[in-house]
C-alpha cells in the first residue's frame, strides 16, 4: 500500500512503501534514479561496444570461402547400400563453406531420404519449400492436408512449415532439396502452415517423358542450353522457379553430344540418374560422373557436359539461380 506526503524540499508529492523523512524519501527516489541511469548507461556502452568500423581501401577484397568442387560419394553409397537403415543422409559442407548449420552450397541443403519397404520417417525442416525427386520405389508422401502418391522419376514439392512425412511400399530412395541454410543465415523460421508461399505440385514421370519427348525432336541451335524440362509453378510466376529462390530442371544429352560450355552466378547441384559414360568439363577440370551421386559447379565457372555412352544423359539440376534472377544477377554467358 501506498502513503503519500508532502516532500517540503522540492514541493512534490513522493510515492513509498516505507516513509521515515521528506529527507529519507528524497534518498530513496535518489538512489532509484541513479540505478535507471546506470541501466542505461550500460545498454549504451554494449551497443557502442559492439560498434565496428571498417574502412578498407577496397571494399570488395574480402570474401567467404568460395564454393568448391565436389562430388558425394559416399553420402551417395550410404543411400545405396542393400543393408542400409531408413533415415536423412545430408550432403554437408559447411565444413569448407565454413557456416555454422549444414550447406551443400550456401543456400540449398540436399539429401538423401532412404526409406526401407514399408517404413515411414517424419521431419520438419526450418524452410520455406521441399522440393523432391524419386530416384527409386514409390510410396506416399503427407504434408500438412496435402498428399502425394510417388513413383520412380516423379518430382513433387511442398510448402515449408508443416512436418511431412513418407511411406515407402518398397525400398525409396528420394533426393531432396531445401532452402534451410538460407533461413539460417538470416536466423529465420519456416513460414507458419498455410502461410507458405509455394503449393503441393506433383510432377509425375510420365508427364515429363511426354514434355521431354517434344523437346527432343525440336532442332538444336546455336543458343541452346541444355534438352531439359524445368519445373515451375503458378505460386512462383512469372519466374520459372520450383520455390521462389530455387530452380530445378531435368537435363539430358544425346549418346555422343556435347553442352556448349556456359557459366552462370547461380551454384549448381547435378544428380547423375543416368551417368555412364558422361563427364563434366569444370573450367580445365574433368569430372566423371557416377549415376546416383550428387556434384558441385561452382557459381560462375566455365562448365559442359560431354556423353561418350551409348544412352541419353540424365541429370537432375537444382540451382540458387533463381535468387540470382530476383536480384537481376544470373551472369549467364557461353565464355
Amino acid at each position: 500500500m501506498y502513503r503519500q506526503c508532502d516532500d517540503k524540499f522540492t514541493n512534490k508529492t513522493i510515492h513509498s512503501d516505507r516513509v521515515t523523512t521528506a529527507e529519507g524519501d528524497m534518498t530513496l527516489q535518489s538512489v532509484s534514479n541513479n540505478g535507471i541511469n546506470q541501466e542505461q548507461d550500460n545498454g549504451e556502452l554494449a551497443q557502442q561496444q559492439r560498434a565496428i568500423y571498417n574502412s578498407p581501401e577496397n571494399f570488395f577484397n574480402w570474401s567467404w570461402p568460395s564454393v568448391p568442387r565436389h562430388q558425394f560419394l559416399s553420402e551417395r553409397d550410404r543411400a545405396f547400400d542393400p543393408d542400409g537403415d531408413t533415415g536423412l543422409i545430408e550432403l554437408d559442407i559447411s565444413d569448407k563453406l565454413q557456416t555454422p548449420y549444414p550447406a551443400t552450397i550456401p543456400a540449398i541443403l540436399a539429401r538423401y531420404i532412404r526409406i526401407n519397404a514399408g517404413d515411414k520417417i517424419n521431419h520438419s525442416f526450418i524452410a520455406s519449400g521441399e522440393v523432391y525427386y524419386v530416384l527409386k520405389g514409390d510410396g506416399l508422401s503427407r504434408n500438412g492436408a496435402d498428399k502425394v502418391s510417388w513413383g520412380t522419376g516423379d518430382v513433387f514439392c511442398f510448402p515449408g512449415g508443416n512436418e511431412t512425412t513418407h511411406k515407402a511400399n518398397n525400398t525409396a530412395i528420394i533426393f531432396c532439396v531445401t532452402n534451410e541454410p538460407l533461413l539460417a543465415f538470416e536466423n529465420l523460421q519456416a513460414p507458419l502452415p498455410g502461410k507458405s508461399r509455394n503449393e503441393t505440385v506433383h510432377w509425375p514421370h510420365e508427364e515429363i517423358e511426354k514434355h521431354l519427348s517434344a523437346i527432343y525432336e525440336r532442332p538444336k541451335t546455336a543458343e541452346t542450353s541444355g534438352v531439359s524440362i524445368q519445373f515451375s509453378t503458378p505460386a512462383t510466376a512469372p519466374s520459372r522457379n520450383t520455390i521462389p529462390m530455387v530452380n530445378t530442371a531435368i537435363n539430358t544429352l544425346e549418346a555422343g553430344g556435347d553442352q556448349r560450355p556456359h557459366r552462370h552466378n547461380g551454384a549448381a547441384i547435378t544428380l547423375a540418374i543416368e551417368g555412364e559414360g558422361i563427364h563434366s568439363m569444370i573450367e580445365d577440370e574433368k569430372v566423371p560422373w557416377i549415376s546416383g551421386a550428387a556434384q558441385i559447379t561452382p557459381g560462375a565457372e566455365l562448365h559442359s557436359h560431354h556423353n561418350r555412352g551409348n544412352r541419353r544423359m540424365r541429370s537432375f539440376v537444382i540451382q540458387d539461380e533463381g535468387l540470382h534472377f530476383y536480384l537481376r544477377t544470373p551472369g549467364f554467358s557461353w565464355d
